[in-house]
């Protein structure tokens, strides 16, 4: 089994700003995280490199529809290699109007920090469908588990 990162309280906050940049529709708070050089990877397999860049997407994205709000579940957190680690994390979404999680838009999150200058700064953040075609036990025990963070005081 692999360490926990020593830096790992600031990388998981690299994360939540994320999520919470996405929750207030920001582009500005949602890139405000990502290295100069930074990459993402959407949920949907668009790709968009440098921080600028990202903020410009989703000031156009979250201007154009509503999109859903995330909650996320943060899984580890471990050393790559000097000045890199890895985040993993599961995310749920509720639909704009919504009050529940969407079972289909279960995602995983991959997230690459670095250390730049001290700073931790995300360098790819990537969304992939959490679907497990085929183990439906597994994905209703995932949206249940996020549920309880909805519930959470």
């Amino acid at each position: 089994m692999t360490a926990a990162h020593p830096h790992e309280a600031q990388i998981r906050a690299l994360y939540a700003g994320f999520l919470d940049g996405w929750n207030r529709r920001s582009g500005a708070a949602v890139s405000a995280g990502f290295a100069d050089d930074g990459e993402i990877v959407g949920f949907d397999g668009s790709h968009t490199s440098g921080r600028l860049s990202i903020a410009s997407d989703f000031r156009r994205i979250f201007g154009s529809h509503q999109t859903p709000f995330y909650v996320g579940l943060v899984r580890s957190v471990r050393p790559m290699a000097p000045g890199v680690a890895v985040l993993h994390a599961h995310a749920g979404m509720i639909p704009a109007g919504g009050n529940d999680l969407d079972p289909d838009l279960l995602t995983v999150h991959t997230l690459v920090a670095v250390d730049d200058g001290g700073r931790w700064k995300i360098s790819l953040l990537q969304a992939t469908p959490a679907a497990w075609h085929g183990r439906p036990e597994a994905r209703d025990a995932l949206t249940e588990e996020l549920r309880g963070l909805l519930a959470a005081p």
